[in-house]
C-alpha cells in the first residue's frame, strides 16, 4: 500500500492533488511559498474522488489542488461539518459549490485557466516558471507561451518548461498507479527538490525516465488511424496495453494541438472491455467538452478538455455518435447546448 493510501489518522496536514502536471505544479508552488509537513494524497490522472481519504475530524488543515469540486463535494461537506480548515484551488466543473466560514475556495473554469495559474495568481506571481510549466501540461501553450514571453524567457527555456510540462503530464495517465513510471507522490517530491523547473530537467533521473518512456509510447500512438473522422473530429480507439492507458491523455492533447477548428475524442480499452474517453474540444465557449461528458456515467472534466472514465464496450459506437453530433452541430453552426438525448448512451 502506498503512502497516499495508508493515511495516518493522526495527521494534522493534508496535501490533496491530481497526479499530473497541473497538480504537481500547483502544489509545487505552494509549499515553495508556504512550506508544510503533511500527508500527500494522490493518484492517477481519473482517481479524483480523493477527499473521502482524508479523515473527517476536527482541526486539520486540508489542501486541495485540482481535483472536482463536483466529483467530492460530499466528502468536503463532511470534512467541514467535522471541524476541518479547507483551502481549495481548482479549475473544473464547481456547480456543488458552496460557501462556508472554513472553506477557501479559489475557482476559475475559464479555458485559459488551470490550477497552477489560479495559484500563480494567489501568489502574485512568485514562482512563475513552474506555473508556466502546470499550464503546458495542462496543454494551455498559447498562455503558456505568453506568460514565459512576458517574463523574457528564450525559446529554449520555453521548450524546456513546455516538454517538462508534457512529461509530468504523461506520467498521470493510466487505468491504475501500477501502469505509471513514477507514483505522483514520488515524483511530487523529487521535483520539490528543484526551485527552478530546468534544473529538474536537466539534472533530475526521474526526468530521464519518464521522458524517454513518453517517446516510446507515442511512438506507438503515431501509427493509429483513426476509428471515425470527419469534417468536426475524429476519434482514435486505443488497445487494451499499458502504453496505451499511459500516453490516451498526451496523444489527445498532440491531436488537439493540430486540430485546425476539429475536436477529437481518443478512447482506451480498459481491462474489463470498457473504453476510457479522452475529449478534446475545437471550440471550447461555443461546446464545451465537459458538457458532452458529462452526459454519460463518470464524466466530467472542463470546457477544453474533459473524459469518461468507462464506456461500456455496447455503448462504444452510441459515444462516437454522440461525439458526432454534438461537435458537427457546433461546426454548421446549430445551436449552443447539448441536449441529453444526445449524449447519454
Amino acid at each position: 500500500m502506498s503512502t497516499s493510501e495508508a493515511i495516518d489518522a493522526a495527521a494534522q496536514a493534508y496535501d490533496v492533488f491530481n497526479g499530473d502536471a497541473d497538480g504537481l505544479c500547483a502544489l509545487h508552488q505552494l509549499r515553495l511559498a508556504t512550506p508544510r509537513e503533511a500527508r500527500c494524497v494522490t493518484g492517477a490522472k481519473r482517481d479524483i474522488a480523493l477527499l473521502r481519504r482524508v479523515p473527517a475530524k476536527a482541526g486539520i488543515d486540508v489542501t486541495v489542488l485540482d481535483v472536482s469540486l463536483d466529483a467530492n463535494a460530499d466528502a468536503l461537506a463532511a470534512l467541514l461539518e467535522a471541524g476541518a480548515r479547507v483551502e481549495y484551488y481548482d479549475h473544473h466543473s464547481a456547480r456543488r459549490a458552496f460557501a462556508h466560514a472554513r472553506l477557501r475556495l479559489e475557482w476559475d473554469d475559464s479555458p485559459r485557466v488551470c490550477t497552477s495559474l489560479i495559484v500563480d495568481r494567489a501568489l502574485g506571481g512568485r514562482y512563475r516558471p513552474w506555473a508556466i510549466a502546470g499550464a503546458f501540461g495542462d496543454n494551455l501553450d498559447a498562455t503558456a507561451h505568453a506568460l514565459a514571453r512576458a517574463e523574457g524567457f528564450d525559446e529554449r527555456a520555453i521548450e524546456s518548461l513546455r516538454t517538462l510540462g508534457r512529461t509530468l503530464n504523461y506520467n498521470a495517465y493510466g487505468e491504475t498507479i501500477d501502469d505509471l513510471h513514477i507514483h505522483p507522490e514520488v515524483l511530487y517530491r523529487a521535483l520539490h527538490a528543484f526551485a527552478d523547473p530546468r534544473d529538474f530537467v536537466r539534472e533530475s533521473p526521474c526526468f530521464t525516465r519518464l521522458d524517454e518512456g513518453y517517446r516510446d509510447d507515442l511512438a506507438h500512438a503515431d501509427a493509429l488511424a483513426p476509428y471515425r473522422s470527419g469534417t468536426a473530429g475524429a476519434v482514435y480507439v486505443l488497445p487494451n496495453a499499458p502504453w496505451a492507458r499511459r500516453i490516451s491523455g498526451t496523444f489527445a492533447n498532440q491531436l488537439g494541438d493540430e486540430r485546425g477548428g476539429r475536436s477529437f475524442a481518443v478512447l482506451t480499452e480498459r481491462a474489463d472491455g470498457s473504453f476510457c474517453a479522452s475529449v478534446r474540444s475545437a471550440h471550447p465557449e461555443a461546446r464545451p467538452a465537459n458538457t458532452l461528458c458529462e452526459g454519460f456515467e463518470g464524466g466530467g472534466g472542463r470546457r477544453a478538455a474533459a473524459g469518461v472514465n468507462a464506456v461500456p464496450a455496447a455503448g462504444l459506437d452510441a459515444f462516437v455518435e454522440a461525439f458526432f453530433n454534438y461537435f458537427t452541430t457546433e461546426a454548421s453552426g446549430g445551436a449552443q447546448t447539448c441536449r441529453s438525448a444526445e449524449v447519454r448512451s
